[in-house]
């Protein structure tokens, strides 16, 4: 029974460790785009962070709901913060919808459809 129950921790440990990094695109107001990438932890939800050369943003989500629709903070490098909220189509796409605090819509793709953008 205990070589059974270490067993089930090591193995939780080790799925709780594993990271995968999708690419992210964050297209702004006049269709500017951000480029980057999120990554997502087992359990523990992820992060992301663009950047367009002159100004960065970067985002922290839990894990998604049975919904699986995630909702995030957002902060840019130029002060500029608001909150995002994005649907997971899949295990490893999807895509929504960022409402700055001046009150512009920016888009936000990740997966495979980021590399479209």
């Amino acid at each position: 029974m205990n070589k059974m129950m270490s067993l089930c921790a090591v193995a939780v440990l080790g799925l709780s460790a594993c990271d995968v990094t999708h690419p992210v695109a964050v297209v702004g107001p006049a269709n500017t785009v951000y480029r980057g990438t999120a990554t997502a932890t087992f359990l523990e939800g992820g992060w992301f962070h663009v950047n367009n050369g002159g100004n960065s943003c970067q985002g922290r989500y839990t894990p998604a709901s049975e919904t699986r629709m995630v909702t995030f903070p957002v902060t840019c490098s130029n002060g500029l913060k608001g909150v995002g909220t994005a649907t997971y189509e899949t295990p490893r796409a999807g895509g929504g919808e960022i409402i700055m605090q001046d009150g512009t819509k920016w888009r936000f793709i990740f997966g495979r459809g980021a590399l479209a953008v």
